[in-house]
């Protein structure tokens, strides 16, 4: 008889630990053990989880809801990367792989757009408008 074996890294995790900054970072979200794994959530609504080789898959993952169109042409774009993750995928959510060799400024905005999509509007737009950059001096200093 074969051993079961466990899919789960045991220990701290660099790209956890990567996803937990950046996810906290945006305003006013929370954390939450769910399902086993961590999740995201602004005002109570969640925008990503955390897929910690969930029911033995071979990666580690975020899923994200996103706007329509979104999920079929990241997946498409680049199937190594993302794919349609179980349970969500029916209603647009994307899985992201944060375990090899993850573009970390692809996942943050992704992260962003996923915030965007369930937060309340204000705090979206808040997020959305850029700070402008500070405006030189026309004048020459003397």
């Amino acid at each position: 008889m074969a051993k079961a074996k466990s899919a789960r890294k045991i220990g701290p995790d660099p790209a956890i630990d990567r996803l937990r900054a950046i996810c906290l970072a945006l305003p006013e979200t929370t954390e939450k053990i769910a399902w086993g794994e961590p999740t995201f959530r602004v005002r109570g609504k969640l925008f990503a989880q955390l897929d910690n080789h969930h029911h033995g898959a071979d990666h580690l993952a975020v899923w994200l809801p996103m706007p329509l169109g979104a999920q079929e042409s990241l997946v498409y774009m680049d199937p190594v990367r993302f794919f349609v993750p179980p349970y969500v995928g029916g209603r647009g959510w994307v899985g992201v792989r944060i375990d090899r060799r993850p573009n970390w400024k692809t996942i943050g905005d992704l992260l962003r757009e996923a915030y965007c999509t369930v937060a309340p509007g204000r705090l979206a737009a808040s997020l959305r408008s850029e700070p402008l950059a500070p405006k030189q001096s026309l004048r020459r200093a003397r």
